[in-house]
């Protein structure tokens, strides 16, 4: 085109110096990617040169440097007045005859009577890597062009709002040299659809396999400004490009809010936020298959741009066609060293006063400032913790003296998330009712560093904290270090610890946490007798008509991520090991469990597999782990039988799995745990009908020295290092080594204990799981131990 207009289909990301980082990756988008199918609103952009001309003309470059001249750089007490001095300037200013034609032009080309959006992308000459990435305004639902004008030259003042001048003072740019270009881009009717936001990586830990979207109702700016909570899903990568299932995970949010465009005549704002309807928040804002084509062209664009990406994309309601609005570099964990982890632990917890989405992995204490709005930046000290409803980016200067930042709102993506992550401070968002609950001034403990949940405590509580350099760390030769995992929301950071896979993934976290259903009560829903557990049970299963399927996405879900995390490695899923008295606390439990006098004892691992009390629920299980391996793609899980006391049990079992699809037909390997001493005596025909042993060296030990381990009054008898559990430990690796098949053990001792190691080491184990905080001290044992002593080969 000319000048000072070029259509997107004449940009190249080279162009960042002409229209911009985000206009330039628009137009890269639509010439590069469209034979990848990624469709792209079309648009046209304004550049650097219209925005020099625009000042020129109205002599506005040496007022603009003299009020930056007066900017206050060291308390930026006048940065409000500076700021708004500026932006009236050109606000007042005349828009030039000749740019006024062109834009006028360029937007009849669009569709005269079509809404468009109005965006500001900065422009850096020499400095092409800058982003200015949230800094500046966009405009929404514009139409005719008098709007378009006005909206380009509110674009053009918004390179002088607070937060973009504190931004370029913070990153040492000169005002002077940055121009700003509008991107005038056809609107898709999201206000009739859905908008989010994704990214090509897990924006907590930095795992690379996977695939973060979110979404809501409606335009996308409730998301960025953390006003509702969103709907997320992961997708893994691998699977995704082999054609599976890749869905790791979908958590529905509440979408409380829905942004819609406002055609009202004489609307104050072109946008209005609207209640989200009721059957709207329930449901999910994508189908499984958008949600593959979304991460499908989210694949592809990391591919062209060959790193990891942060993309805004959009669904028209009307035509049901998806779009990519907005691709940009993600650069937070790409200045991240991978093989540096921060390691942080709570010594002592207290009286939690609320809980939302935990941002980072890291922990804060402070004093608690309750802030309405940034205005009240005077009342914020160095250190303390932002409490707020939600933020936008005019919160940009305030929150970079903050130790963390907790918000009533918001999700991953919110603004609050994003500009925590920047800051490299931990962040609860979606915490709902942290205004009401936490008390201005109290000193508090903000704690990301307990999974995806995080937790407000009361009080400053002691903790800990250890830079662990991973990448120092050297693996045995001979035998393997495996990590003993339950909850998955731990899984994609743990999986950066030096490890060869999970020797132990104990299910019955992601039953108690996420599932909390009895599966005989979701079996046999219409026999439950407490009403109120009946309402809690159909209230959870209110998005399914068959509440077996509840138990299964759930606990397929749970399994799957963590498998992911570890893809390709071996994980070793173990099948429920609850107690009756532990199965009796699910929802629906009591109904179903009987009363025991000593459960450890009792009513467990393979004997309810087969039983009519439980088999049905038992195929609810193996369901889960079928749906992992055949339709999700994750063959590295493999799956182990708990507290089988004879081989005719294990033939059971085998057999009940089978009836239930779950068969060594499609590669399946069956582990058992060796955790009784039947299983020592009788190894070598147990090892004729599964895969491999693990040891179970709690239980095995207890039930050789005949004790509870849970009794206090004979704990102190406890120790995996009497001779006697070791003789039967020592049994059962030869045991093994003779049937020619694998043995693990799962235990703290081995990093507790470098006599223990040595002991494993010598007798020619092939593998030990530690438990992640043990993982680090069993590897240096583990390796001083085969320095001393000759390994026996392994298999």
């Amino acid at each position: 085109m000319s000048h000072f207009i070029r259509d997107f289909a004449s940009v190249r990301l080279s162009d960042v110096g002409i229209v911009g980082g985000k206009n330039a990756s628009l137009g890269e988008m639509t010439v590069a990617l469209a034979g990848k199918g990624i469709r792209v609103p079309a648009g046209f952009a304004t550049t650097a040169a219209a925005f020099w001309s625009f000042l020129d003309a109205n002599g506005l470059r040496q007022p603009l440097a003299e009020l930056m001249g007066r900017l206050d750089r060291h308390d930026f007490s006048n940065l409000g007045e500076i700021g708004a001095e500026a932006r009236k300037l050109i606000l007042e200013a005349a828009m030039p005859e000749e740019l006024k034609m062109e834009i006028t032009a360029a937007y009849q080309q669009l569709g005269k009577e079509g809404a468009v959006a109005v965006r500001s992308s900065a422009t850096a000459e020499d400095m092409p890597e800058a982003s200015f990435a949230g800094q500046h305004e966009s405009f929404l639902n514009v139409r005719g062009e008098a709007a378009v004008l006005l909206a380009v030259q509110r674009c053009f003042a918004s390179l002088y709002t607070d937060r973009a001048i504190k931004y370029r003072e913070d990153n040492e740019f000169e005002h002077g040299k940055i121009a700003l270009s509008a991107g005038i881009q056809e609107m898709v009717q999201t206000d009739k659809g859905c908008s989010g936001v994704g990214f090509t990586l897990d924006p907590e830990s930095g795992f690379r396999n996977v695939i973060l979207l979110s979404g809501i109702w409606g335009l996308g700016e409730n998301i960025v400004q953390g006003k509702v909570m969103p709907d997320d899903f992961y997708v893994f990568k691998p699977t995704l490009r082999s054609g599976k299932n890749a869905i790791l995970q979908k958590k529905l949010g509440e979408k409380a809010w829905t942004l819609c465009l406002d055609d009202t005549p004489g609307a104050v704002s072109p946008v209005i936020n609207k209640p989200t309807a009721e059957a709207d928040r329930r449901r999910f804002v994508l189908d499984d298959a958008e949600v593959h084509q979304l991460a499908a062209w989210a694949l592809d664009i990391e591919a062209h741009y060959n790193c990891p990406m942060d993309i805004e994309w959009a669904k028209d309601g009307v035509s049901g066609e998806l779009y990519v609005l907005q691709a940009r570099p993600e650069t937070v964990h790409a200045r991240k060293a991978v093989g540096t982890r921060e390691q942080y632990v709570l010594k002592e917890k207290g009286a939690v006063l609320v809980k939302g989405d935990a941002v980072g992995e890291k922990l804060a204490t402070g004093i608690a400032r309750l802030l309405d709005s940034p205005a009240e930046a005077e009342r914020l000290q160095e250190g303390d913790i932002v409490v707020t409803v939600n933020t936008s980016p005019d919160w940009d200067p305030v929150l970079k003296k903050v130790a963390a930042i907790v918000t009533d709102s918001g999700g991953r993506t919110s603004h609050a998330a994003i500009v925590a992550r920047e800051l490299g401070v931990p962040a609860i968002v979606g915490a709902t009712g942290a205004t009401a609950a936490i008390r201005d001034g109290e000193a508090i403990t903000v704690s990301c560093c307990e999974g995806k949940t995080g937790y407000v405590y009361e009080g400053k509580l002691p903790y800990e904290r250890k830079d662990i350099v991973l990448s120092d760390i050297s693996m045995p030769e001979s035998t393997e270090v495996a990590l003993i995992i339950s909850d998955p929301d731990q899984a994609f950071r743990l999986s950066f610890y030096p490890n060869d896979g999970v020797g132990l993934l104990r299910m019955e976290f992601i039953i108690t946490h996420t599932v909390r259903i009895h599966p005989m009560a979701l079996v046999h829903f219409d026999q439950l007798k407490d009403d109120r557990e009946k309402s809690a049970i159909a209230a959870l299963t209110s998005q399914y008509e068959n509440k077996q399927q509840f138990f299964i996405d759930k606990l397929s879900q749970g399994i799957a991520t963590i498998a992911a995390a570890f893809y390709p490695k071996d994980v070793i899923v173990r099948m429920s090991d609850f107690k009756t008295n532990e199965y009796a606390q699910l929802l629906g439990g009591k109904d179903f469990e009987p009363t025991e006098e000593n459960p450890m004892l009792g009513f467990r691992g393979a004997s309810r597999y087969y039983s009519p009390l439980y088999r049905e629920g038992f195929g609810l299980e193996c369901a889960a782990v079928k749906k992992v391996r055949e339709e999700m793609g994750l063959t590295n899980v493999k799956v182990m039988i708990p507290f089988c006391r004879t081989v005719a049990e294990g033939r059971k079992v085998l057999s009940v799995m089978a009836s239930y699809g779950l068969s060594r037909a499609g590669g399946l390997e069956v582990y058992v745990m060796a955790e009784i001493p039947s299983n020592v005596l009788e190894a070598d025909s147990f090892a004729e009908i599964f895969d491999g042993f693990s040891i179970g060296s709690n239980d095995l030990t207890q039930l050789t020295l005949g004790l509870d381990r849970d009794s206090a009054l004979v704990a102190d008898l406890f120790s995996e290092e009497d001779p006697a559990p070791k003789k039967m430990i020592a049994m059962m690796i030869q045991a093994a080594r003779k049937a020619g098949v694998r043995i693990g053990l799962c235990g703290q001792a081995p990093s507790d204990f470098p006599d223990f190691a040595a002991f494993l080491v010598k007798e020619g184990i092939n593998s030990i799981s530690f438990n992640p905080d043990a993982v680090i001290q069993g590897i240096a044992n583990i390796r001083q131990a085969e320095k001393e002593h000759t390994v026996p080969h392994t298999f």
